[in-house]
């Protein structure tokens, strides 16, 4: 199959390239960055004149898409990128879906389910009143709409996965990225960092996340127009995850702050996985005691810290 990855070069996407070529598919890739990268084009999905060229070049028979701007903290600071990418990037791709009718898979956030304090089943947020509590949530459900219109007025195929926390090696650090991937990194370098003591996760692994994901473009497997959540198992609070990291690497707390909780940042993201694990054979395997060793020596060997 000829498979395109929009943001191929991300922490996820790369990793996903791999294993699609693994199961011997032709992939491709599109990002921002110059790469060199087999089968590479540099592209802005936002422009539509970029993607079209990508679409004409490749003629995908499948698009991954994950090419977006990332983060609750990022759409707030840099908020004009994250409407420009996310809401009329994949409007760009949804026009040329249309015309080229290749199938899609969409790469949401457990961002879109809000302020729900409950098991987060796909259906949530078309049966109850959600409030999204940032501009990155607010522009992943619009993505979400779009695909939705986009199937129900041109029958464009897509399947939407929502992902709950990945984490784990080809995640650079920045301070927009993932807790587990700050609180490591912070931790190494001995900066301070916030524990915010009310919120709990289900944080998923790279290898995990990334092993579903490619099974959906098999046509056996693809629903069109199914939502998943893609998650771990083991539901903790963001503490178990400072006190593993530390215990790790034999260090205190001294420089960690402790507070109740964050505003517009979701408390408890529990993901329904039922769907999930019996369409796409989603079975987590790497559990925190180990996912989280094998993050800090990455970063360790990536930052060169003994």
């Amino acid at each position: 199959m000829k498979i395109l990855v929009t943001g191929g070069l991300g922490a996820i996407g790369s990793q996903l390239c791999q294993e699609l070529q693994q199961r011997e598919n032709q992939v491709w890739v599109c990002d921002l960055p110059h790469a060199a990268v087999q089968n590479y084009i540099r592209c802005d999905i936002a422009n539509y004149q970029q993607i079209e060229h990508v679409i004409n070049i490749v003629k995908p028979d499948f698009v991954y898409h994950l090419a977006a701007e990332f983060g609750r903290i990022n759409g707030e600071d840099h908020f004009y990128q994250l409407w420009h990418s996310n809401a009329i990037g994949t409007k760009n791709i949804l026009r040329l879906q249309e015309q080229h009718k290749f199938r899609m898979c969409f790469t949401s956030s457990s961002e879109v389910y809000g302020d729900w304090k409950h098991l987060m089943t796909e259906d949530v947020p078309e049966q109850h009143p959600i409030k999204q509590l940032n501009d990155y949530a607010i522009t992943k459900w619009v993505n979400e709409m779009q695909i939705m219109n986009s199937a129900s007025r041109f029958n464009t195929e897509t399947v939407r996965v929502r992902l709950f926390n990945t984490y784990g090696p080809g995640e650079y650090y920045s301070k927009y990225r993932s807790v587990i991937c700050q609180f490591i990194y912070r931790a190494l370098h001995n900066l301070p960092y916030t524990v915010y003591l009310d919120h709990h996760r289900t944080s998923s692994y790279i290898d995990d996340t990334v092993r579903t994901l490619a099974n959906i473009c098999n046509p056996k497997t693809f629903k069109s127009g199914e939502v998943y959540n893609i998650a771990g198992t083991e539901y903790h609070d963001i503490k178990t995850i400072s006190d593993m990291i530390l215990n790790y690497l034999s260090k205190d707390d001294n420089n960690v702050r402790y507070e109740k909780q964050e505003k517009h940042n979701t408390g408890d993201k529990k993901g329904d996985l039922t769907k999930a694990q019996k369409d796409l054979n989603h079975e987590p395997q790497v559990k925190l005691s180990e996912g989280i060793p094998i993050t800090i020596e990455w970063q360790r060997k990536i930052y060169g810290i003994q």
